[in-house]
């Protein structure tokens, strides 16, 4: 078997083939030592965005009185939390881009509602600035790993030729 090479995700390894070129392996991204903390503070924010937003629309400030259809919302969250519990990369880059949506409405409704919902709203924007800061913690040093690693690539790939 060949030597454990460790993959993107930082936390589970596959064996090598022993039949890898020399260029194909060093391919590999280098290991990368993951930032735990912005790991587990995308996910305990990603989990109080979802507790806020199941509580404001049935029960703190709905829009309606006994709950409201918005509470739906929350579905989006709930499919990326087994990949941001995980730290899967692909999935905290697309939950940071659908954060966004999340700040936008607590914006909004921040500036717009009274009361509850409007303190609710803004509470929901702070929550979205702190995961998407913590899930760009936690995925940039695998995209910089990544792309010293493509340049070094391309580099050994353009030496055989000169």
């Amino acid at each position: 078997m060949g030597k454990p090479v460790t993959t993107p995700d930082a936390r589970s390894t596959t064996a090598a083939s022993p039949r890898e070129s020399a260029p194909a392996a060093s391919l590999k991204a280098p290991p990368v030592q993951p930032k735990t903390a912005a790991a587990f503070g995308a996910t305990a924010t990603l989990l109080a965005l979802i507790v806020l937003s199941v509580a404001w629309e049935w029960w703190l400030a709905p829009l309606r009185p006994g709950g409201s259809a918005l509470v739906l919302k929350a579905v989006p969250l709930l499919l990326a939390l087994p990949g941001v519990w995980r730290r899967r990369l692909y999935t905290l880059q697309w939950a940071s881009m659908l954060i966004l949506l999340y700040f936008a409405e607590g914006v909004v409704r921040g500036w717009s509602d009274h009361g509850l919902s409007a303190r609710l709203g803004w509470l929901q924007a702070a929550l979205a600035v702190i995961f998407f800061t913590c899930a760009l913690a936690y995925v940039a040093p695998f995209k910089r790993a990544a792309k010293r690693a493509a340049k070094e690539a391309a580099k050994q790939t353009a030496e055989p030729n000169a």
